[in-house]
């Protein structure tokens, strides 16, 4: 595995932590959270009720466009139609700051209010409509190797399996379906970004995922919904460092007996 930086599309990051800002009590604990993580992309719930807070503050004032470059996500649409128009909204906003970011957009299309699993034929259609109007797109999906491949086939810059619902905490749920994806997609594309996207509650998670071969991890509620934020981005940082490193340098086998990690051979006996 390279160690390099990560690439989707035209964009490169040394950062493979991608963060939310949703969720968190105050946009001052967000932008301090997101500090501490080192992160270098950021996304953002472009819908035009989630910009202001309680106060009708702006959550782009606590993002600084020369430090991150901003991601647009379609959270909140269940419709391909809804997300099209969300990540052209999305292309404006960014425009009008003069902000890389609204070159792409992470599309999610969602099926239901309770479950936030991904509606793969509202993603699929609302992708290839989107890569009509040359954006890059980061595809939020299911663990399913098969709609991954659709996806990726379809025009996909980047799929994102989910590690587990949305919000829920659970980790990854089934590894063997990351690493299918892995495999699959990057069997001709050795190159080819997957991010483990939602469902990480802590840093063992993130470095399950990053273990597993993942190219990166986008989270949000595992730092935002965290009794101590700031101490948690950091753990996440530190998270995702070290599980790329470690895919990287190679596991040993696991192994069903003991193995001495110093030789036998020659030990002088209690006889002697």
């Amino acid at each position: 595995m390279s160690h390099s930086n990560i690439r989707i599309g035209d964009f490169e990051f040394t950062s493979r932590l991608l963060v939310g800002t949703g969720k968190y009590e105050t946009y001052e604990l967000m932008r301090d959270a997101l500090a501490e993580s080192g992160c270098q992309v950021v996304t953002v719930a472009v819908r035009r009720e989630r910009m202001t807070d309680a106060d009708g503050r702006n959550i782009m004032d606590f993002l600084d466009p020369d430090k991150y470059t901003l991601l647009p996500n379609t959270a909140g649409c269940f419709s391909a139609d809804d997300a099209i128009r969300t990540a052209r909204l999305g292309r404006e906003l960014l425009e009008g700051i003069d902000n890389p970011g609204s070159r792409w957009v992470k599309l999610e299309v969602l099926g239901d209010t309770k479950t936030l699993l991904p509606d793969p034929i509202g993603t699929l259609e609302a992708l290839k409509a989107l890569k009509d109007e040359e954006f890059t797109v980061l595809c939020y999906t299911s663990d399913d190797p098969i709609m991954a491949r659709r996806l990726k086939d379809a025009g996909a810059d980047s799929v994102m399996p989910a590690g587990s619902p949305i919000g829920s905490g659970q980790g990854v749920l089934n590894p063997w379906s990351i690493r299918i994806i892995l495999e699959q997609l990057k069997d001709a594309s050795p190159d080819y970004p997957v991010i483990v996207d939602a469902g990480v509650g802590t840093a063992s998670d993130v470095t399950i995922a990053m273990e597993l071969g993942a190219d990166g991890v986008l989270l949000n509620t595992g730092i935002a919904g965290a009794r101590d934020p700031i101490a948690m981005a950091r753990a996440m940082k530190l998270a995702v460092e070290s599980g790329h490193l470690a895919a990287g340098a190679g596991r040993i086998p696991r192994k069903l007996y003991a193995t001495a990690s110093s030789p036998i051979e020659g030990v002088i006996g209690a006889e002697n």
